[in-house]
């Protein structure tokens, strides 16, 4: 069996997903084909996950495929192809996708998943993936696609509606989201046993249920609590719980990033909620200065001192490949088209983030119903925006990227239409030739 890593330059979560593969009986016997077109990031990774192999024992094979050029013969025969790609990296494409905006007054948090950074960052992926796809059709049509980069919606949609390859998002903050929110509340006891529904769109799935081990709603006992954290000035995850007091549900993914998904907290006006609601402006770039310079730290220690041994994450990936070639049910959130009309009021044409089973037929989608009205109105004011913005990448028309900048809950409440487009016009000449021509 082959399992393909597109994107292996990114090491650390290379070493997660590809150290978990070796730590099942079922999966340590594969090829692990690492493509990169870095040659110094995958030769990292590389001596990394070579000594893992090793240290685990000596199992199945590592390969390294460097550059476009070998890209076909890194995919060919693969079962499982995982994508971690960044296309343009932190500099130059994060540094453009944050300082361009700022010259117009826009400020953002993460930019990678929505706003006028998570558009620019799609429309620079979706080629590459589409490469990605037509290879794939060629040399592994079966392989499951299993897809991590961000903007996952947008990328994880256009996939699945543009191309033939299987294909399921994954996301880190499914697993962790009764978790973080229950630690947060001073509520651990209730963790053991629990149980949860988690759906709506990635990085806004609502948690619309969940239960101790004796079936008791915990929603009363949570509601109780939010205000006295609201009020705390060194607590950091409140736009979340303001979600809860705003619209009844906690959704999954961090308020550093939900901060910029609507139009309610980052606003120029009103810089005092900035320091209410402990909004990181600019933290993306700050992540990337500092996961950087801890890598390189990192990886010096290791080469120093050497590979300790791996234990198995929670990642979805290893879990998803030991589910199919296995046939043990297991389940996800997972991010799939909403055909059949998943979530019922939400679009069909739409990437929805549901209860996934898997087994050794495949991911099966798990049908919901319709979301609250409240959480499906603020999904769509983010769908609205990814279905643009894969529009755009589709049709290679500029105005589709206007109407999804317009769109976006953040940017259209921030700038004027006029700035707008001329904000999107400065970003589409900055990128250059990471992105395509558009009319």
């Amino acid at each position: 069996m082959k399992i393909t890593f597109m994107g292996a330059g990114s090491t650390v979560f290379a070493r997660n997903v590809i150290g978990d593969c070796m730590c099942s009986e079922v999966l340590r016997d594969s090829v692990f084909a690492l493509y990169d077109i870095d040659g110094d990031r995958l030769k990292e990774s590389q001596t990394i996950l070579e000594a893992m192999r090793q240290a685990k024992g000596g199992h199945g094979r590592i390969e390294c495929y460097l550059g476009v050029e070998q890209r076909k013969e890194a995919l060919r025969g693969a079962s499982f192809v995982v994508n971690a790609i960044q296309v343009g990296l932190y500099d130059p494409c994060t540094i453009i996708d944050f300082e361009v905006p700022k010259k117009y007054g826009l400020r953002q948090t993460i930019g990678d998943t929505l706003g006028i950074g998570g558009i620019m960052r799609a429309l620079r992926t979706i080629p590459v993936m589409a490469d990605f796809a037509r290879d794939m059709e060629e040399v592994c049509p079966d392989a499951l696609f299993l897809n991590y980069t961000n903007p996952m919606a947008m990328l994880s949609g256009y996939m699945q509606r543009y191309t033939g390859i299987r294909t399921v998002g994954l996301c880190h903050s499914v697993q962790v989201c009764s978790e973080n929110l229950l630690k947060n509340l001073g509520m651990e006891d209730k963790l053991e046993g629990h149980k949860e529904l988690i759906a709506g769109i990635n990085h806004m799935a609502w948690l619309l249920e969940l239960k101790d081990k004796n079936g008791v709603d915990l929603y009363p006992a949570i509601k109780e609590k939010v205000a006295e954290k609201l009020a705390d000035p060194d607590f950091c995850d409140k736009v979340r719980l303001d979600y809860i007091r705003l619209f009844g549900y906690y959704c999954t993914e961090s308020s550093e990033h939900n901060a910029e998904y609507n139009m309610f907290y980052i606003k120029s006006r009103y810089p005092q909620l900035i320091q209410r609601y402990n909004i990181p402006l600019d933290e993306y770039p700050r992540r990337c200065i500092n996961q950087i310079v801890g890598w390189k730290e990192e990886y010096a220690g290791l080469m120093k001192n050497g590979v300790k041994d791996h234990a198995r994450t929670s990642e979805y990936a290893s879990w998803i490949m030991e589910s199919i070639v296995t046939g043990k049910p297991y389940q996800i959130g997972g991010n799939v088209l909403n055909e059949g009309r998943l979530i019922t009021n939400l679009p069909a044409d739409a990437c929805v983030e549901v209860p996934c089973l898997v087994n050794g037929q495949g991911v099966h989608p798990c049908h919901v119903g319709a979301l609250p009205v409240q959480c499906a109105a603020m999904n769509m004011t983010n769908i609205n925006v990814q279905l643009l913005t894969i529009e755009a990448a589709r049709t290679r028309k500029r105005d589709h990227i206007y109407q999804a900048a317009m769109l976006d809950p953040h940017t259209g409440s921030e700038l004027d239409i006029d700035t707008i487009r001329l904000m999107v016009d400065d970003l589409i000449q900055a990128h250059g030739d990471f992105l395509p021509a558009f009319d």
